[in-house]
């Protein structure tokens, strides 16, 4: 993973940056994405409200001097469920942001299914608001089944459509309107957040301020086949124009126009 300081060279936007290299579990039809047993519920209950939400907020507040603008606009959702896009730009602070933006309402988040390949960790991450994506196609029904549970309970479910982490990168990576079919088919409203990095008097990691932004709604005036795109070009729009705040570059990324092999040459 780069540090700060670092000058990261890259040949495409998909790229991972995020150095952490584990195996993939299966996430198929039989992955139990919304528990029903009381126990683990309460269990639930426990860890997000009592342990890690508080903590959430200490670490982004110690470590970032985080500080979240413009969160009157998710009032307009407040009882309603809704979906929240990201830009993927820290690592455990990507866990925790979004918890912060929604609070009080209860945020989840769609991870990659990677992050459940530590052992004993896979139902403290699902208490913690974990949703990963599936890993086959009979598992996208159960999947989204999941999505629309958690939105008709009126909670938050936070998508990072850039799907890759980039530490500390100041742009939005072009990412596709595939995960905007949700908030389209549920008739959703979607709000996005922006991290934007600002340099401190002392230390090198950068203040973290967060832009919210929305609602956005699927415009009912265009052919349903068209309403995710459309959906996705104002978010990407609106990150576009927050990210463009940034006064500070902790990690300069350099895109890379003739391969590694003839540069040495």
């Amino acid at each position: 993973m780069p540090k700060i300081g670092d000058t990261v060279y890259y040949r495409a936007e998909d790229e991972e940056h995020s150095g952490i290299e584990r195996s993939c579990p299966t996430v198929d039809e039989h992955f139990r994405y919304v528990p029903k047993c009381l126990l683990w519920r309460a269990c639930a209950f426990v860890v997000y409200r009592l342990i890690i939400t508080p903590f959430a907020f200490l670490w982004c507040k110690l470590k970032f001097r985080h500080k979240i603008k413009n969160k009157r606009v998710l009032r307009a959702c407040r009882d309603r469920g809704l979906f929240l896009y990201g830009n993927h730009t820290l690592m455990s602070g990507d866990a925790y942001i979004p918890s912060l933006v929604t609070f009080p309402k209860r945020c989840y988040v769609v991870v990659n299914p990677q992050n459940l390949s530590v052992r004993g960790t896979r139902n403290l991450l699902k208490m913690c608001g974990a949703i990963p994506t599936p890993t086959t196609y009979r598992g996208l029904r159960s999947f989204s089944e999941a999505l629309e549970k958690r939105t008709v309970q009126n909670h938050a479910v936070t998508v990072y459509p850039e799907a890759h982490i980039w530490p500390y990168y100041t742009g939005i990576r072009p990412f596709p309107e595939t995960s905007f079919t949700y908030p389209v088919r549920m008739d959703e409203a979607v709000y996005c957040f922006t991290n934007t990095f600002h340099r401190r008097r002392l230390g090198k990691t950068p203040k973290v301020i967060t832009y919210v932004d929305g609602p956005f709604y699927p415009d009912a005036t265009l052919p349903r086949g068209e309403r995710a795109k459309d959906l996705r070009d104002r978010v990407y729009a609106t990150m576009c124009a927050r990210a463009a705040l940034s006064t500070y570059a902790p990690i300069t990324y350099i895109k890379e126009e003739t391969p590694s092999s003839d540069k040495e040459n």
